[in-house]
């Protein structure tokens, strides 16, 4: 099986702040009840004073004042920022790991007809977490949890936050802008 993570990856962009974005497109009164709130949270982070899972869920904040309905609409438009390289290898054993929102890549995976996604569980209507956030040696943690027999035949990452990951794979690779490259790991 292959192992992919999202943001970066498969997807172009950020999947997480491509919703937030839309959102605030489609109603700009969402900026101005959550922007205050998510700075001062962002700026608590910088800090040390607050966690990353509790500034994201003040970020995800914004979900209590967004139409859900409209979030089908918004995967629709954005899977033309799935990578090429992605369709052409894809696997029906594939899975995709992300720290973003359970319910939004879940409807990228199912659209990609991806049977196994591992994701921050984060409640749709406001923004909390009920999950740990799906990030580090946490995405190993969720996937063994998940797939505890499951062997990795190669891992796709942008991020190096994904080492742990990348470690339980016989294969792993960088991808940078639409470049894929060997991770070169700790040996």
């Amino acid at each position: 099986m292959n192992v992919y993570d999202f943001d970066g990856t498969i997807y172009k962009k950020d999947s997480s702040v491509e919703l937030y974005r839309y959102f605030i497109k489609k109603d700009p009164m969402i900026a101005f009840r959550c922007l205050p709130r998510q700075l001062t949270a962002m700026i608590g982070y910088k800090l040390g004073k607050i966690s990353k899972e509790q500034m994201k869920e003040v970020y995800f904040s914004f979900l209590k004042y967004a139409d859900k309905s409209e979030i089908d609409l918004f995967v629709e438009q954005e899977m033309k920022y799935i990578n090429d390289w992605y369709l052409k290898k894809h696997r029906e054993d594939d899975v995709i790991i992300s720290a973003s929102p359970l319910f939004l890549v879940g409807r990228f995976a199912a659209r990609l007809n991806v049977k196994h996604v591992i994701a921050t569980e984060v409640d749709i209507d406001t923004g909390k977490f009920l999950s740990p956030n799906c990030h580090g040696k946490q995405k190993t943690a969720m996937f063994r949890k998940m797939l505890p027999n499951a062997k990795i035949d190669e891992f796709y990452s942008d991020s190096r936050s994904d080492i742990y990951l990348s470690e339980m794979a016989k294969k792993a690779f960088l991808v940078r802008k639409n470049k894929i490259t060997v991770w070169e790991r700790r040996q």
